[in-house]
């Protein structure tokens, strides 16, 4: 079975002060799509609706701060583990074996708002592997995606990103993810997504709705001139756990 969901999300420079994030129901919750067809077993349609967290960061809201080597020392990572994060990390904070219930994104689109333009869409090809055969695979595939944009992208106010994922045979409880963006040591923008609960055996689809705070033009340029400095850390917590860990970093320079 399969449901579709569109959230907002907010994000700041780390020196401004939040704002609120509106009271249009409408805008964070899923619309008349946001069904779930019924499964084989004749299951009943269910309403999916996704509530969105505003992106945070650790020096408005007194989260401690933290550093990378602290975390790989834990047993159990949080969410206000990594919003206390100062910089991007150079490693994965958990493996992949922690994704117990086999969470797998299958397709991910960015669009931009205002003109529906489609900047970015990639889709994972279907598996091909045989029955019983046994292949050497790298643990951190997918895990790490590589974006190249044109300098348009950085004065873009609103961008959509849908992602569409799997979920195993488990429920999952609290599907939460905190995303941070980095130029070099400097915290950009942190977003805070909550996905809410996600039946066992699905296929769903979500567009969160990214608005970004305006950057001063000596950043701008600086972004442009050193491709795949700014980078994200992607964190999935289920229950307050992390479950998964991805990368991306991220090129302006796109046909210049």
């Amino acid at each position: 079975m399969s449901y579709s969901c569109t959230s907002r999300g907010n994000s700041q420079d780390p020196s401004s002060a939040k704002k609120p994030a509106g009271d249009n129901p409408g805008r964070d919750a899923g619309g008349t799509d946001g069904s779930a067809d019924s499964g084989s077993n004749g299951s009943p349609k269910q309403t999916a609706a996704m509530k969105v967290k505003k992106g945070c960061n650790s020096t408005d809201v007194g989260v401690p701060v933290t550093t990378e080597e602290d975390l790989l020392g834990s047993a159990v990572i949080t969410p206000e583990d990594v919003l206390g994060l100062q910089k991007i990390t150079e490693n994965y904070l958990c493996s992949p074996d922690e994704n117990v219930y086999n969470i797998d994104f299958t397709r991910f689109k960015i669009r931009d708002m205002e003109t529906g333009t489609v900047l970015f869409e990639i889709t994972k090809p279907p598996s091909t592997d045989k029955a019983g055969e046994k292949r050497d695979i790298d643990p951190n595939a997918g895990r790490f995606v590589r974006y190249q944009f044109t300098p348009a992208f950085l004065r873009l106010r609103q961008v959509g990103a849908t992602v569409e994922f799997t979920v195993g045979d488990m429920p999952i409880e609290n599907f939460r993810m905190i995303e941070r963006h980095y130029f070099r040591e400097k915290l950009l923008k942190s977003f805070d997504f909550e996905f809410g609960f996600c039946m066992p055996s699905s296929k769903n689809t979500c567009e969160h709705i990214y608005e970004f705070p305006p950057l001063s033009e000596d950043i701008i340029r600086e972004m442009i001139l050193h491709p795949y400095e700014t980078q994200s850390d992607s964190f999935y917590f289920v229950d307050n756990k992390l479950v998964m860990h991805n990368k991306a970093d991220y090129s302006y320079n796109g046909g210049t």
